[in-house]
């Protein structure tokens, strides 16, 4: 299938009159990857094919020092700082850009799904172009999401496939004349015979197999060299090309540890001397003189899902003979005799079709020229032509470019502006141990020592400053101290947790509460679900698995919440264990039955005291309604929460807990001190969910008035946590605030810090004009008149 212009939509290179000035926004060179290197030579294309149209590059950084960035950089932002996308915005605005070209992947930009560029967009006002680098075919909610506001805010979609074109339509309600198909630019190279490169690499007289692309464990390159051992039998001067640097975002996470597994079965095959790895980032012209000399190119890619390869298409457009596994872009690009698909993860039949391409040279060379003829309509010039039709579109149909919203936002409109998080107490709290139970003042108390309770909060609250990108550079060693405190108190023999420890690091009892052990529990699960240290995910998978079922023997409905909470950040990553299911439903049977037992219609409640960690219970039950399906858990969750709320607000209208100096029993006076940190953590985390699972901004603005407590919206107008340090003052006397900044209730202030800005970051990247949430938010308001 050809991409050429339309012939009554040509123009002559100087008609472009209404184009004079581009912005590219997305990934840029130096940085590694491709598409920094697509929108490097989509820029440059544009510039060269129309020397009129003035053109920039605003790139997105992951690295918190940037890159050494070429002259056409002007403007940068970073993947995690959510203001600096707004900055962008106005930057781009004050610069009389006709068009933004932005180059889309959900993982270059921050947020859920990428969903922090989505502000920078709905200020801008200007057109958007937006080249989709991926569509997904089974999209998560927030992917849906995102993906569909990015078309809402888009004047054209750009993608490089008919599937891609398809998929838009079908899976995200995009209209076809929205979408322009513009296959993946390639350098325009002469048809040339692989043996005039040869002598350069000095594999005269061998045939020669090319991978290129940053390597990860998906590119399959394993099943190539398994295959080698059969191949060079027939062909035993064959030579195989791996070329490429390992990804960044690899190196980062686990070093060269995929590299050196593809080395080591080299190793094992005894085929070194017909493997050559080039760990590299190539420029343009040796990836051509690369290109050229190869013989075949492979692409072993392990999944079907990529609309895209630019490797692929630089490969062809070469008039590479290919063999590729048959992922969505080879599957169209190589149709029609243009190359060979064979089945995923399968060496033999890559052996098999390598081994008989080889043997048929009129088959290879024909294969070759219909690959370089397809690929003349998918040089980067004629790619330049088609984008500046879509800028020209852009521009020309102003009805295809949604209206946008002025920079005024009112008060109810702003987000709530939360304190910067400081981990300074947290630190000062711990030692090679773990973290001390209580403090004198701000200075830890070395009389009580330690326990399992504050160390599982604290293990906690360090993987959710991973989710906020906290910069503390103490962050993973406190989370690894705190697992290491976790790992030493279970007890083997018994499965169960030890609480506390004395300052001499001996163990004070054989074995906790039910609480100490359910909260132990939910941490393990949140570091399952959340941590971004591989290591302690699989440990804390482990010991999560003989942990659990010694909880089902406790009979406390706080202990049972807790565990839930374990379960249900379990599920994130392992939502298939059934095990692990079976539990969740006994425990929230369990408190179904406990509610039916002791609610009545003025006392819609668990039991006959409303006592400590009261908005767990409710809370609990509404995980169940939304990831659980049950409706009556969520009935009951969303029904006891808003009662509770009700009991805990004041006159006044603000936060005011129940106090732990007699608690509220049925019928009785409720106890209004102390005040405790943990009940307003506990309601900050109720509610959240409930809105999440909702979208009533009631329970936002109920989430806000507890937190607003530590913050001095309380009974005594005084703050509770030191914005200097991250600690956070034991609770409110009547007449004074405790000074003491023990661990419970500085982990309470800081865990629920980090949870509201992980909700308020999601609200700015999807923040809307009210009139217009229906539409945003899928899910609808569940809760009981």
């Amino acid at each position: 299938m050809a991409f050429d212009l339309p012939k009554e939509s040509r123009k002559s290179m100087n008609s472009f009159a209404n184009i004079r000035k581009v912005a590219f926004l997305g990934d840029y060179l130096p940085r590694k990857c491709g598409i920094a290197t697509f929108t490097h030579d989509l820029r440059t294309s544009i510039s060269e094919k129309f020397p009129d149209i003035e053109s920039f590059v605003v790139p997105v950084n992951d690295l918190p020092e940037g890159y050494d960035y070429p002259g056409e950089v002007r403007f940068e932002f970073f993947e995690n700082d959510l203001d600096s996308y707004r900055r962008t915005a106005d930057y781009l605005n004050f610069n009389n850009v006709d068009v933004v070209c932005l180059q889309h992947e959900y993982g270059i930009y921050g947020g859920p799904a990428g969903s922090f560029i989505l502000p920078l967009l709905r200020d801008l006002r200007i057109p958007i172009v937006t080249t989709l680098h991926t569509v997904l075919q089974k999209p998560n909610t927030d992917q849906r999401r995102v993906l569909r506001e990015l078309s809402r805010l888009s004047s054209r979609m750009v993608v490089m496939s008919e599937r891609g074109k398809k998929m838009l339509q079908e899976i995200y309600d995009i209209p076809e004349d929205k979408i322009d198909l513009i296959p993946h630019g390639i350098p325009d190279v002469p048809f040339v015979d692989p043996n005039f490169f040869k002598d350069q690499f000095g594999v005269e007289g061998k045939h020669v197999l090319l991978t290129f692309g940053l390597l990860s464990p998906n590119k399959g390159i394993e099943f190539v060299l398994r295959a080698l051992p059969e191949i060079v039998k027939e062909f035993p001067k064959l030579v195989y090309l791996v070329l490429g640097a390992t990804h960044p975002n690899l190196i980062r996470e686990n070093g060269e540890t995929y590299r050196l597994s593809l080395e080591r079965i080299v190793q094992d095959l005894g085929i070194k001397r017909h493997v050559s790895f080039y760990n590299r980032f190539v420029d343009l012209e040796e990836l051509k003189n690369f290109l050229g000399v190869a013989d075949i190119y492979v692409t072993p890619y392990l999944n079907a899902a990529q609309i895209t390869s630019g490797t692929l298409a630089y490969a062809v457009g070469s008039g590479k003979a290919v063999i590729s596994t048959p992922y969505w872009h080879a599957e169209e690009l190589l149709a029609d005799d243009r190359g060979i698909l064979v089945p995923f993860s399968d060496s033999a039949a890559l052996a098999r079709e390598i081994i008989g391409l080889l043997k048929d040279e009129t088959r290879l060379h024909a294969m070759r020229k219909h690959a370089y003829m397809y690929g003349r309509d998918m040089i980067w010039s004629r790619a330049a032509e088609l984008y500046v039709e879509s800028f020209e579109k852009a521009r020309a149909n102003p009805a295809n470019q949604p209206a946008r919203r002025q920079g005024v936002r009112t008060l109810e409109e702003e987000r709530l502006e939360l304190p910067q998080l400081r981990l300074d107490h947290l630190v000062e709290m711990t030692d090679s141990t773990g973290i001390f139970q209580h403090a004198v003042f701000s200075l830890p108390d070395f009389t009580h020592g330690y326990c399992t309770d504050d160390n599982a909060r604290a293990l906690i609250a360090t993987i959710l400053f991973e989710e906020t990108d906290c910069a503390e550079p103490k962050l993973k060693k406190l989370e690894r101290t705190y697992a290491s405190f976790l790992q030493h108190a279970f007890d083997t023999k018994t499965k169960r947790f030890r609480n506390f420890m004395g300052f001499d690091r001996h163990w004070l009892e054989e074995a906790g509460s039910g609480d100490s052990q359910a909260r132990a529990l939910w941490a393990l699960g949140t570091c399952v679900g959340r941590s971004r240290q591989r290591d302690l995910q699989v440990w804390a998978a482990q010991l999560f698995e003989k942990a659990l079922p010694p909880l089902l023997d406790l009979n406390t409905p706080r202990s049972w919440a807790f565990a839930l909470l374990g379960i249900y950040e379990y599920f994130r990553l392992f939502n298939g264990d059934r095990m692990v299911a079976q539990a969740r439903d006994t425990f929230t049977q369990r408190l179904i039955d406990l509610y039916e037992k002791n609610a009545t219609d003025d006392w819609p409640w668990f039991d006959e005291t409303v006592s400590y960690a009261n908005a767990r219970l409710p809370q609990v039950l509404i995980l169940g309604g939304r990831w659980a399906a049950n409706p009556r858990a969520y009935e009951i969750g969303l029904r006891s929460l808003r009662w509770l709320v009700s009991v805990q607000t004041s006159p006044t209208g603000h936060f005011r807990p129940v106090g732990s100096n007699g608690f509220y029993p049925r019928g009785g006076v409720r106890a209004d001190y102390d005040q405790q940190p943990i009940e307003a953590h506990g309601t900050v985390s109720a509610c959240l969910e409930a809105y999440r699972s909702t979208n009533d901004v009631f329970w936002h603005d109920q989430a806000r008035m507890a937190f607003e407590w530590f913050l001095g919206r309380n009974d005594l107008g005084l703050a509770l946590y030191d914005p200097k340090t991250g600690g956070c003052c034991d609770g409110l006397h009547v007449d004074r605030v405790n000074a003491n900044q023990g661990a419970e209730s500085t982990l309470a202030y800081l865990i629920a810090l980090a949870e509201m800005e992980l909700l308020e970051n999601d609200l700015k990247a999807f923040q809307k004009p009210r009139e217009q949430e229906s539409d945003l938010f899928e899910v609808k308001d569940l809760s009981p008149v």
